[in-house]
């Protein structure tokens, strides 16, 4: 059997109860839709131009040492 709140229990329990509303729970991740696979992707991004310059970086005994005067 559930214990009675009492006068005080019940006064709290009226007062708490904002604190359960779905609007305050989980705010950052409503208030930033599409943050996370944003991320990711530029983390994709990132990942493949430092890929795609260490493959087809110019070596650096290239055409610059030859063009000089």
């Amino acid at each position: 059997m559930a214990k009675q709140l009492g006068t005080t229990g019940e006064f709290f329990k009226r007062r708490d109860e904002w604190r359960k509303h779905p609007m305050l729970g989980n705010q950052l991740r409503h208030a930033t839709p599409g943050l996370g696979i944003g991320l990711v992707a530029f983390g994709i991004y990132l990942v493949g131009e430092a890929a795609y310059n260490k493959f087809y970086a110019p070596s650096s005994s290239s055409s610059s040492d030859s063009h000089s005067h």
